[in-house]
């Protein structure tokens, strides 16, 4: 499966992006989901992951309450909305996909990601 994600821009603190994953090759509904994100020197973490159905979800502490992981099977597609951002949400953000436990933070898929810069 290929991904590829967009929506990423400059924005101003307090304000609000939706990143979206458009995926191709084969349809997603089989994966786990999820948008992982990386600063410089630090290593990439996952924000973000979302069960095959749509039905679960998980996220780290720092964006809980203002990021929403959700998902389209019928048109391959996952977004990220993302509500009062904070500088420190500065990262480039990756598309994710995995096969079997959707839980777990090494997934099997990556598209390139998409920088979000937050300025305060």
């Amino acid at each position: 499966v290929q991904l590829q994600a967009s929506g990423g821009g400059l924005v101003q603190a307090g304000g609000s992006l939706r990143l979206s994953c458009a995926a191709s090759g084969r349809t997603i509904s089989s994966y786990g989901m999820g948008w992982f994100r990386q600063t410089p020197g630090k290593k990439r973490e996952p924000v973000a992951r979302v069960s095959w159905s749509g039905g679960g979800s998980v996220y780290t502490d720092a964006v809980r309450g203002r990021f929403t992981i959700s998902r389209d099977n019928a048109k391959n597609m996952v977004y990220l909305h993302m509500d009062s951002l904070k500088p420190e949400d500065t990262a480039v953000y990756y598309c994710a996909a995995v096969i079997g436990s959707w839980l777990k933070d090494e997934y099997d898929y990556w598209g390139r990601g998409t920088l979000v810069t937050v300025s305060s």
